[in-house]
């Protein structure tokens, strides 16, 4: 048995930070590699090449994958809404940028925090965290109409922005879908694996029937973007987040993961030249006080421990 804790330790906060820092500059990998390699096709090629490392780190690990634990449909739910949430983001940064996008998807928590109570009573959000997620909300919000009245990149800003609000909804329906089945209690791995091969065969076909191109060609920097999807951001942060998310209530996890459009939208400025309006930056600033809020507050009620798939020690 292993006791959930009530608060973010130290070992949290700073793996957070580090998944924070990776998946802020994910959308810049991703916008990078668009030059040469369509989105369906990019995430397909992502979810695959990393679904493959996640096999073989199970394997050498000893993690058992493939037994009957009742975790399919739960998985094949989890993998499909996986593969349109990113379907919708990196169609997305085809019309905005990779700092735009950064911020309006991490609206997940919202999705996260409306729908906990309905799985899990004891991590409603408190009256201060509630106040942060509608600041943070609310600047956002701000942002995203610039992109009918003063689009800085295109016409179809708005639109770019609209996938990565979508895809923002879909992320936390994932995370509701993980929490709320038995996919709760089995190895992170696993999990895993269900999204990303669920995913890189759905987001092939999808890929497939569009018509997309296989990419003609793939430079240097195109092919270093996407490696470092695969390796860093599907395979790598994806499983400390799923341990962080056995571990730690959820909703104070996707709160703070907020920070990661600071750390995107300043990667974006600063690798891509994104323009940084007054807008973008009234949004960040909202958010930042947000997170500061949001952390401050608490789970009223103690959550109950919850058994790790018959360890005592996390996988």
């Amino acid at each position: 048995m292993t006791d959930r804790k009530l608060h973010l330790d130290t070992v949290a906060v700073m793996a957070l930070l580090a998944c924070c820092a990776v998946w802020g500059l994910g959308q810049v990998a991703a916008k990078v590699t668009l030059a040469e390699v369509p989105p369906l096709t990019q995430a397909a090629l992502r979810s695959c090449g990393a679904a493959v490392l996640v096999a073989l780190w199970a394997g050498w690990r000893g993690i058992p994958l493939f037994h009957r634990d009742r975790t399919l449909a739960a998985g094949l739910w989890a993998g499909l809404l996986f593969a349109v949430e990113f379907g919708l983001i990196f169609t997305g940064l085809k019309f905005t940028t990779a700092s735009r996008m950064v911020v309006f998807v991490y609206l997940a928590p919202f999705v996260v925090a409306l729908g906990m109570p309905l799985i899990a009573r004891n991590e409603r959000l408190d009256v201060l965290q509630s106040v942060g997620l509608i600041a943070a909300f609310g600047g956002v919000a701000w942002a995203f109409a610039e992109g009918f009245q003063q689009p800085s990149v295109g016409e179809l800003q708005w639109l770019g922005d609209a996938l990565g609000v979508l895809g923002a909804v879909f992320w936390g329906a994932t995370t509701l879908v993980i929490r709320g089945t038995r996919l709760s209690v089995a190895a992170p791995e696993k999990t895993l694996l269900y999204q990303l091969a669920v995913s890189g065969l759905a987001l092939g076909l999808a890929a497939w029937l569009t018509g997309e191109p296989w990419p003609a060609r793939l430079s240097l920097l195109p092919a270093t973007a996407l490696a470092f999807q695969v390796v860093v951001v599907c395979f790598a942060s994806y499983l400390l987040w799923f341990w962080l998310m056995r571990h730690y209530p959820a909703t104070q996890l996707s709160a703070f993961t907020l920070l990661t459009p600071v750390l995107g939208l300043l990667a974006g400025v600063a690798l891509m030249g994104d323009p940084l309006t007054l807008r973008l930056m009234a949004a960040l600033v909202a958010v930042s006080a947000g997170i500061a809020l949001v952390h401050r507050g608490g789970p009223a009620v103690r959550v109950s421990p919850m058994r790790q798939g018959g360890r005592d020690e996390p996988t």
